[in-house]
This record gives structure tokens, sequence and C-alpha cells, in this order.
């Protein structure tokens, strides 16, 4: 299994100009190769291979005046960069031939000089981590790591990157064997959640634990507010801009590295805790266009999901997906009849009693549902769910082909009612 470990890098005043450099290399490579594809398909010209542009974008181009600077930057990372470029046009046709999975990409863009610049290198380039812990790259020199954990693996490339702080990474990307975190499973089989994700609580587990929602983008929302505002009176191009650009993008850095370290905590916590994990299938691009898409963005539900599934995967924890569709919430768990809360209004419902005598915490409900639909899938070798990528995961309606208008004296379909009224994608919250 191929991972990325990322340190930090403390380079020096020559060498950060040396990296700048070659980050605008390789970004004049990226757009060059764009435009390239770009002129042959609007003049009907045959599609340029790779070693084509390479050639003539790299190897002759050194030769030129107006692109001589490019010898002073390492040919292994303006070759990644039209590599990147490659495929960035490979996904693009993927794409609208059907053959990729998501929404539909558009073309390669051209790259500007904002944001987070990067250069890659591969063993090609001969980079070296030296015996004094420095990272040497050809042409910009030794640079200082601050490590904090050994490389499990020699690294078969290195990516450096420059936050819009200013800041200096090096990611590495290693073999890893699976098991390697929590290797063996648990003493206790049935050390198994569900998990229910949501806005008011971030996620509800077995026994009614609460991991509450931490919010960080709301915490410095005004903050954010505030430091633009100030952006927004600077003289375009002034130094004054550039202090407040700055302070802008280190808020967003600080929201962004304390969601993602708050994550990997809570990830590692639970499939350390469990050896089977059951969650929603939640159609997060989607609900980030509602009317909660700050909320959404703010909880970064995919970005858990993610994390959660691939550490699950690597420490061999059973991990299931149950169908967005399947009504945890309005389900109740003790007599499996729908009685809970429907529609949007049932969402601001916090408990409900069923017909059966039973009352239940909507949170803690939806996650025993969850959980037993979780341990069924399994039980019967369906754990491999539909998404929302190349799939029609929307339940049929009537009158729709394939679901044909019901008769008079026709049974209705009532496995299809028990999920029509929660709209695709909605949390349980």
């Amino acid at each position: 299994m191929l991972l990325r470990y990322r340190f930090r890098l403390y380079p020096t005043r020559p060498q950060r100009i040396a990296l700048s450099r070659a980050f605008g290399c390789a970004r004049v490579v990226f757009n060059d190769t764009v435009a390239a594809r770009r002129l042959a398909h609007a003049e009907g010209l045959p599609y340029p291979t790779s070693a084509t542009l390479s050639k003539r974008l790299i190897t002759e181009a050194k030769r030129t005046p107006e692109r001589a600077w490019l010898g002073e930057v390492s040919a292994v990372a303006l070759q990644q960069a039209l590599a990147d470029a490659d495929q960035a046009f490979r996904n693009f046709f993927a794409s609208l031939k059907g053959r990729r999975q998501g929404s539909r990409m558009g073309p390669p863009r051209f790259k500007r000089r904002t944001g987070t610049q990067s250069i890659r290198f591969t063993r090609n380039a001969r980079f070296e981590v030296l015996a004094n812990g420095r990272l040497h790259l050809p042409k910009v020199g030794d640079l200082k790591v601050a490590w904090s954990r050994d490389l499990p693996s020699k690294p078969s490339s290195v990516t450096v990157l420059m936050s819009p702080t200013g800041k200096y990474y090096a990611s590495f990307v290693v073999t890893v064997e699976d098991g390697t975190d929590f290797p063996g499973l648990l003493a206790d089989p049935e050390a198994e959640t569900g998990i229910d994700l949501g806005l008011k609580d971030f996620a509800v587990l077995r026994g009614g634990k609460v991991i509450e929602n931490p919010r960080f983008f709301a915490r410095l929302e005004q903050k954010l507010k505030k430091a633009q505002r100030a952006l927004s009176r600077k003289a375009k191009g002034s130094q004054n801009q550039a202090k407040a650009r700055l302070q802008v993008a280190k808020i967003h850095e600080r929201v962004k590295q304390a969601r993602s370290d708050w994550i990997d905590k809570q990830v590692k916590t639970i499939v350390a805790e469990n050896q089977g994990i059951y969650v929603e299938d939640l159609g997060v691009k989607s609900l980030s266009r509602g009317r909660h898409s700050k909320s959404i963005q703010d909880a970064a539900f995919g970005m858990f999901l993610t994390r959660l599934e691939s550490k699950a995967n690597r420490a061999g924890r059973t991990f299931v997906r149950v169908d967005r569709f399947f009504p945890s919430t309005r389900l109740c768990s003790a007599c499996g009849a729908l009685t809970g809360p429907r529609g949007l209004e049932g969402l601001k419902v916090r408990a409900w009693a069923c017909g059966c005598g039973a009352f239940h915490d909507r949170d803690a409900n939806a996650e025993i549902n969850i959980r037993r639909e979780g341990k069924r899938m399994v039980a019967e070798g369906h754990s491999d769910t539909r998404n929302a990528s190349g799939q029609d995961v929307r339940p049929g309606t009537l009158g729709r082909p394939g679901n044909p208008r019901k008769g008079k004296n026709e049974e209705p379909d009532r496995s299809r009612s028990a999920t029509a009224d929660r709209k695709p994608g909605i949390p349980a919250h």
C-alpha cells in the first residue's frame, strides 16, 4: 500500500529562491502543454503526444533565448509537470466518455501564480535523504527537515509544496504493509459500532457516545470577515495588500490544520476501539449545495469518511457503507415500524415515541439501525453499496420508467414509501 508522509521544511534564503524558480518553471511547462493541445484542437491537428511535447517544450525550448532559464532547474521536475498536464487531459477525456466515476470534469486550465505551489521529484532525479537528516534535491541543495517520525521504507518520490502562507513541506510516497497501525483483531468480537453523522452532534456511536461538532470555521468566521474587509481596502499591488492577504491565508490555514488534526484523532480512536464500523453513505457533494452548505463543509463529512475507511482497511477492520436511502431515522429499532419523524420538518424532532411503547432518541436510534443494517449486509455478502458515482441511486417514483404507475386495486410499494420521504443525502440530524 502506498502512503504519504508529510514533513515541514525549513529552506534557507538561497534555497527558497531556487524552489521559487523551480515552481515557476514547472508552472510554465504545465501551461505550455495545455496551450499546445488547445491550439492543436482548434486547428484540427492531430493530438500531440507526451513524447512530442516533451521534446518541443522542454528539450528544444531550453536552447531558445525565450526558455533558456528552464535549464536552471531539474529536468525531472519539468517532466513531472508535463505528466500532470497529460493526466489531467486523460481524466477529462475519460469523464467525457463516461469511464470516470464522479461528476463531469472540465478540460485542464492554466495555472496561476497563486495558492499552493508544488514540484515533484522521482527516483530519476536522485533525490536523497542524507545521513544527517537533510533532504537533498537536485539544483536546490540540502534542505532542513523537521522529522516527526521515521519513514517506513525508501520513498519512491517526494513532492515539495509551498502553502499560501509561505510554509514549505515535503510529501514522501512510501510503501507500507497492511496492519502496521493496529496489527491483529480485537479481543472482543462484539466491539462494533454504527456511526450516525449530523450537524448538532458530529457523530453518535454505540451506547449513546457522542462526538461533539467542533465547528472550526464558525469559531473563526468573524475574525476572517474582519481580515477580508481589511484586505479589500488595501491598494492593489501594494505591500499592505500582500500583508493583508497573508493574514487571510493564515486564518484559512489555521482552520484547515485544526480540522484535519481533529479528524485524524477521532478516526484513530474509532478504529482502535471497534472491529466493525458501519456508516451511512452520505451524498456530501449534494449536501454542500443546500441551505446548510456552510455547516456541511465545516463538518467535513467527506474527509472524515474517506480517512475512516482508509484507516479501517489498513487495520483489517470491517467497514460498511449503508445505503443513503435506508430509513435509519424513521425506523423503530424496537419493533421495526416506520413511525419516526419524516420529511424536512422531522429534522427538528430530537426524540419520538413509537406506537409499540418505545421512546427513542433520534440519533441513538439511527445508530442502532445503521449498525444492524451493516451487519446484515456483511452476513449476506452485500457490503459493497452503490454510490452516486456513475450510478442512478434515486429511488423510483410513480410514473417513471422502470416503476410503472400502480393501478387502483394494486397494493402500494411500501418499501419505496419508506425511503421516498427522505431526500437523497440528507443526514440524520
